[in-house]
């Protein structure tokens, strides 16, 4: 009896053990001294504390001992999950926080913990490389492509090699793309120091004299350029779902679009009509959303690479007033096509991209019409409509950031416009920070498909805004939001593929090289959780290798770090293009913090 005792004893001890866990969430690279700094703490069972600690990670000595605590919502089957704000402390040095009974991973405070963040997201940029692909140190669709959809160059071929690959498939938009040559455009010419050079154009290691960021960006302004090879003559897309057949090497692709097994691909053009859509068609309504992104791609892209490449600039400088000028012709969105599944990129507006394209066409040439013309279009949607929403369809409202606000609000000659454009900024961020003040992590977006680029634009119209005010009063959503993506949300891991080097990140991406075991594409941006109502719903998912998270899953969202979900774990070029502007700014940041 007395030994049955002692066992059952022991049973509900190590039942105990197992069941009664806490973790404490972390931004896992790192927080800069002067800046705000939370972390999170949840626990499975009833906890209440009433402090917590800051310790040496050496010494296992207290540094400081916190009492604001916040209580928050519970999360999935956590019971007890509270908010920790550590910004008041400010030595650098390596820590961990105790709180609960439980202890954190060690991270840092240091101003250098953000160097060469922005630097690592382009390793998956040349990773995507299509053409030349230095991962490969080979080249691949060099037969693209075949024209189809126009009404007299219909079988013909077009030159348009080059570019990225969107995503672990092998489709190429305009869409896509052009965003993100866009925001690595931006984001060079906001922080220029924040970016090395440690490759050639090829992406190839090697020095060539200037920084990668702007290899990057030429390689992705050739291929826009071939993708609009005449005025009024634009493409939208190269290949699509046929592409979807299984994991290969791009250097290996022989899929057959009707020219022979890797013997080349179609090349949409932009109608301004439907175009198919499998058993269904798009939603196709005019030009102005692939136009729009065209001519503020060539406008600012002229800009930058002039120092660069001034031959080059002056002939894509020639093409943006008659890309935006082509837009306002035709107007509405162009959507991309599928043949096989229903899944497309269904964006449903299009002012913002001509109101970016007319504020960059003004920057550019000083015609006040096209201010005018800017500021029309920016009236037409004064925030961007997933800013708030519960939901929304796949890239419903795409880019996710309307940068010609931004760009109309820094207009500081023109004081009434920059005024009503601060105000529009503001709007859609307060929309979003409503929404998550009562998520313990501060995140307030749609858990829609790609929720990290959601996660990712916000945390960039935030800084900006907090830029163009002085206003601090979301500067706390703004870093948290960071901190989302390193690791600080319910997973307890960063959604940056290989980093940070020591932390916990997406380790079994939906990638080729990952499933063919030559490596993962470091420096993608994961997709990110979704609704569990939208996983789901979608086709060929399978999350039986890998890491579920099933013990931290909240009720509304899912996570995964399985190969198998392409919903969660596959790395974007877009998403991940988003994301060096906030980084290349928290760089910037630290370096000035290191000299004060």
């Amino acid at each position: 009896m007395k030994k049955l005792f002692c066992s059952l004893v022991v049973s509900v001890l190590y039942t105990l053990a197992v069941h009664s866990e806490g973790w404490i969430r972390i931004n896992q690279l790192g927080y800069l001294p002067i800046s705000p700094k939370t972390a999170v703490f949840m626990s499975e069972e009833v906890n209440r504390p009433s402090s917590f600690s800051l310790v040496d990670a050496q010494t296992q000595k207290t540094v400081q001992t916190f009492h604001a605590l916040k209580k928050e919502k519970n999360v999935g089957r956590m019971k007890s999950v509270y908010r920790l704000n550590f910004s008041a402390f400010k030595k650098s040095g390596r820590y961990q926080i105790k709180c609960g009974g439980w202890t954190s991973p060690t991270f840092q405070i240091d101003a250098s913990v953000y160097d060469n963040a922005a630097d690592f997201l382009l390793n998956y940029m040349r990773f995507q490389r299509c053409g030349f692909n230095p991962y490969f140190k080979d080249s691949c669709h060099q037969h693209d492509a075949y024209i189809v959809y126009h009404p007299t160059k219909t079988g013909q071929k077009l030159d348009v090699r080059g570019g990225w690959h969107d995503a672990s498939d092998y489709l190429q938009y305009t869409t896509t793309s052009a965003n993100a040559i866009y925001q690595m455009l931006f984001a060079y010419l906001q922080h220029p120091d924040s970016f090395s050079d440690e490759y050639d154009a090829a992406g190839l290691k090697g020095a060539n004299g200037l920084p990668d960021i702007i290899d990057e960006i030429k390689w992705g302004l050739d291929w826009l350029n071939r993708m609009n090879p005449n005025p009024n003559e634009m493409y939208n897309q190269i290949a699509d779902d046929r592409d979807h057949a299984n994991f290969r090497s791009p250097t290996e692709d022989k899929v057959d679009y009707g020219y022979g097994p890797g013997k080349g691909r179609p090349v949409y053009f932009c109608t301004g009509r439907p175009q198919v859509r499998g058993a269904f068609t798009n939603a196709t309504t005019g030009v102005a959303s692939t136009a729009g992104k065209f001519a503020s791609c060539f406008a600012l892209g002229a800009h930058v690479l002039k120092p660069f490449y001034p031959e080059f600039a002056q002939e894509i400088e020639a093409k943006a007033e008659q890309a935006f000028v082509f837009g306002a012709t035709y107007p509405g969105v162009c959507q991309t096509a599928s043949v096989k599944s229903p899944y497309i990129y269904e964006e449903d507006n299009w002012v913002d991209d001509m109101e970016l394209a007319a504020i960059e066409v003004f920057k550019l040439t000083q015609k006040s019409r096209y201010l005018k013309a800017a500021t029309e279009y920016g009236r037409q949607e004064p925030v961007t409509p997933w800013m708030g929403a519960d939901s929304a369809k796949h890239y419903q409202w795409y880019p996710f950031m309307n940068m010609g606000h931004y760009q109309l609000a820094k207009q500081k000659d023109h004081q009434k416009v920059s005024e009503e454009f601060i105000r529009q900024l503001r709007a859609g961020i307060e929309n979003v920070y409503q929404k998550g003040l009562n998520d313990p992590f501060r995140i307030g977006v749609p858990f829609i498909w790609c929720s990290n680029n959601l996660v990712t634009a916000m945390a960039t119209q935030c800084r900006l805004y907090r830029e163009l005010t002085g206003n601090k009063q979301y500067e706390e959503m703004e870093y948290a939001l960071v901190d989302w993506l390193l690791g600080c949300n319910p997973w307890g891991t960063s959604m940056i593929i290989d980093f940070p080097a020591q932390g916990i990140y997406p380790s079994k991406p939906h990638a080729a090289t990952t499933a063919m075991g030559l490596g993962n594409p470091q420096g993608g941006l994961v997709d990110g959780p979704v609704y569990s109502h939208i996983f789901k719903s979608l086709r060929g998912i399978d999350v039986s290798q890998g890491e579920t998270y099933e013990r931290f899953q909240p009720d509304e969202c899912v996570y995964h770090n399985c190969i198998g979900d392409y919903s969660t774990n596959e790395p974007t070029m877009d998403g991940t293009a988003c994301l060096i502007f906030p980084f290349s700014a928290l760089q910037a940041d630290g370096a000035k913090q290191k000299k004060e």
